[in-house]
């Protein structure tokens, strides 16, 4: 089977134009910035970048990625950077709400064992009828008002519910996490290609720049 039927899931892929006359080494030197945070590694060969992250900081712009491979390629429309980065967390979160569900087959199956051993116990030992109690007589004031009669104190909850486990919980926790990955599968594309965008035209400058333009500036 093709690795690229299912490792988009946790694949981010695409592309972004870039600005006539600009060359690969003016390409990569405005990403660069990008890549010279704590815990990145990178090495760019021709037109070739590859990069891994390790304990990424929360400021990191591309924390959400682990590695990836930018490559610029020459076509009949130009020039266009083409990406490929790899994110364990939108792996995680593809991969809990099946967990969740997982659980949630377990938790059925497991009240259904115990509601058929519950079943069998009783047809194999049946309780003795107990004599019934009379319910609680209802004050003049109650049945003036309309109030329901009490319950007869013999009245218990069915030994079915009684044995029964909720999966509910579990399926909020997978509709929860199937939420998030859908959410940041989309926003993430978004926003990284929105990223290399604004760093390939020059829009965003990155912190070390603005250092030395404020530097030059004053002296």
């Amino acid at each position: 089977m093709n690795p690229r039927l299912i490792n988009w899931i946790w694949h981010i892929r695409g592309s972004v134009p870039l600005p006539s006359l600009q060359d690969p080494d003016e390409s990569f030197d405005r990403l660069a910035p990008l890549f010279e945070e704590r815990g990145t590694r990178w090495d760019r060969q021709g037109k070739m970048l590859t990069f891994s992250k390790t304990d990424q900081a929360p400021q990191d712009k591309m924390s959400v990625f682990d590695s990836g491979v930018l490559t610029i390629e020459s076509g009949s429309d130009g020039r266009k950077l083409r990406y490929d980065l790899i994110s364990r967390a939108l792996l995680f979160c593809f991969l809990a709400p099946l967990l969740f569900l997982g659980i949630a087959q377990a938790t059925v199956a497991i009240s259904d064992h115990r509601v058929a051993a519950a079943k069998a116990e009783e047809r194999a030992h049946p309780k003795k009828d107990k004599p019934k109690k009379k319910p609680l007589p209802m004050s003049a004031f109650d049945k003036a008002l309309g109030a329901p009669a009490p319950d007869s104190p013999d009245k218990k909850k069915p030994d079915e519910d009684k044995n029964r486990i909720s999966a509910t919980p579990a399926y909020v926790f997978a509709s929860i996490f199937a939420a998030l990955y859908i959410i940041g599968r989309i926003l993430e594309s978004v926003l990284i290609h929105s990223l290399f965008k604004r760093r390939l035209n020059g829009t965003e400058r990155s912190k070390d720049t603005a250092d030395i333009f404020i530097r030059k500036t004053a002296s």
